[in-house]
């Protein structure tokens, strides 16, 4: 297994719980998408452990290039984050598992397990947010409506992702444009609603019904 996170101290700390768990080696470890590929390359693992957010090269990005090139290995997802933005185009990208930072050893070893037979290693709390998606899906859409303050839809639409806690780099991985594209689109909708940063913008999305607060519910 090669684990993957940005962070040095989450990173060393996932390693050494993997370390004390049966059935699992741990052969490679980096701090970011790039460092995966590379590492994918050269150790060829049975699993790779990815989070999502990171510098360079996203969770989602790294595993559509890993599962792209290197097909044999499976991506388990491991990340703080389970809302629709982060679970659904990680699942989209190719990763057969899924799990949230709060997960034990065992619950790891068993979706590592399960993705290696072939079945899906999700979470509970994934599974249950999977089901109410396809049980409702008229309501996981929102609909369209005429963006506030003369934005464009790209413009919205950044806007919503700045609600979900992207960097303009991962926007601009996210929407396939330059950071450039990206930080133009920030100013001008700043202009022309007055926004000074970007936890106005957040609140501004959340008052005009662009993008739900964490842990609204869905009606």
């Amino acid at each position: 297994m090669v684990v993957v996170d940005d962070q040095t101290v989450v990173r060393e700390g996932i390693v050494m719980l993997l370390g004390l768990l049966p059935g699992i080696e741990v052969v490679g470890s980096g701090g970011d998408g790039e460092q995966a590929l590379t590492l994918v390359a050269e150790l060829d693992p049975d699993v790779v452990l990815m989070d999502l957010r990171m510098p360079r090269c996203d969770g989602v990005e790294a595993t559509r290039r890993i599962r792209a090139a290197y097909p044999r290995t499976q991506v388990v997802i491991l990340t703080t984050y389970a809302d629709d933005a982060s679970l659904f185009p990680a699942l989209t990208a190719g990763a057969r598992g899924y799990l949230t930072k709060d997960a034990g050893g065992e619950e790891i070893v068993r979706a590592v397990t399960d993705v290696l037979s072939g079945d899906a290693g999700l979470s509970p709390r994934i599974q249950r947010r999977l089901l109410e998606r396809l049980s409702a899906p008229e309501a996981a859409a929102p609909a369209a409506q005429e963006p506030p303050d003369g934005l464009t839809a790209r413009e919205a639409e950044v806007l919503v992702l700045i609600a979900d806690g992207l960097s303009n780099q991962e926007i601009a991985r996210r929407l396939q444009v330059s950071t450039a594209t990206v930080k133009t689109h920030i100013n001008n909708l700043f202009a022309k609603t007055g926004l000074k940063d970007r936890a106005q913008a957040v609140r501004y999305a959340y008052r005009h019904g662009l993008a739900r607060p964490p842990g609204a519910s869905i009606t």
